[in-house]
């Protein structure tokens, strides 16, 4: 008998410790900690607004690192870098003027980008945010296509260069899906113009980067 309540009493105090092993086993549970991190990829959805075509038509790679540094139990400070494509894509013939029309038109713009937000955590984990997000060009090209051809005989791209640095505001939402798993959707718009200088036959005076953002993310434990 005596044997028997030993084992019993021995049974219930390591319960709780047999609690928290199954829950760091079967659910995401992340250390308290001030600094951690992971990996996020996915795509960018992008148009140039002052280019005269409508719709997120271009769509480019959007991968790198994220590290987040908590500052209370639900608020958090991130920071990315990324590899991120934006610009624009035509889809549709569009009359640019009487007797011309745009059959094909195409900007990619390769960036090296540092968002950096504030976020707040809900006891799920999901969480929301915004901030801004600096972007150095590393890399343009830009094409089109005409009916008649003639009508872009003139016009020399390296004439109406890009900017060198984008920097947009961001708004975020990431929703824990799986243990580390987040699926993060994001709206970025530039601040100030990525070209001031344009062939004003095809588009307006000035352009700005417009584009959505859908991603998953890892967080290492």
């Amino acid at each position: 008998m005596r044997t028997s309540l030993k084992a019993i009493l021995c049974v219930l105090c390591l319960l709780p410790f047999a609690k928290e092993v199954q829950a760091q086993e079967n659910y995401y549970v992340e250390e308290q900690r001030t600094f951690y991190g992971g990996i996020v990829a996915g795509v960018n959805f992008t148009q140039i607004d002052g280019d005269d075509f409508k719709g997120y038509d271009k769509i480019g790679a959007n991968f790198g690192g994220k590290v987040y540094a908590q500052l209370d139990a639900h608020l958090a400070a991130s920071m990315e870098i990324l590899y991120s494509q934006k610009g624009s894509r035509s889809i549709h013939p569009q009359e640019a003027e009487p007797g011309v029309v745009i059959t094909d038109y195409r900007v990619d713009l390769n960036y090296a980008e540092v968002p950096i937000l504030l976020n707040y955590f809900d006891k799920r984990k999901s969480h929301f945010g915004g901030g801004f997000s600096y972007s150095q060009l590393a890399g343009s090209a830009e094409r089109i296509t005409t009916t008649p051809a003639s009508a872009t005989s003139g016009i020399n791209f390296e004439n109406y260069p890009f900017k060198k640095v984008d920097i947009n505001i961001v708004l975020a939402g990431d929703l824990h899906l799986y243990k580390g798993l987040f699926l993060d959707v994001r709206f970025q718009y530039s601040l100030f113009p990525i070209r001031t200088s344009v062939p004003t036959k095809f588009s307006r005076g000035e352009q700005f980067s417009n584009m959505w953002v859908v991603r998953l993310m890892y967080l290492f434990k």
